[in-house]
């Protein structure tokens, strides 16, 4: 084998159903108000308001989500060196089709 770099792309797709909005706002905003938290008071004002203003929740899970949680899942692998992680949260219309027909299957 070569020693040229090799990179593989990682793509993770999770739908997950929003039990209570304001219980997810909560903790994010806990989390934005935490002083380990790396940001300007201004930045603290802003995300809170961000997190506030969304009633999808999209805004507030993203809080509370490090993309680091991601480079964990590949870290018992020796023969990779996890380099960046990137996290997007958008609010969705639910599962897929496809996502609904292996429910059924494995029940």
């Amino acid at each position: 084998m070569s020693d040229a770099q090799k990179f593989l792309r990682l793509t993770v797709e999770l739908t997950v159903e929003v039990l209570d909005v304001d219980a997810l706002q909560a903790a994010a905003l806990a989390e934005i108000r935490h002083p380990d938290a790396e940001l300007s008071d201004e930045e603290r004002t802003e995300q809170a308001e961000l997190v506030s203003a969304d009633d999808t929740g999209a805004s507030a899970l993203q809080w509370l989500i490090e993309p680091e949680h991601v480079l964990q899942l590949v870290d018992h692998i020796d023969e990779i060196e996890p380099r960046e992680a990137v996290l997007g949260v958008e609010p969705s219309d639910g599962p897929s089709e496809e996502e609904e027909e292996e429910d059924h299957i494995h029940q």
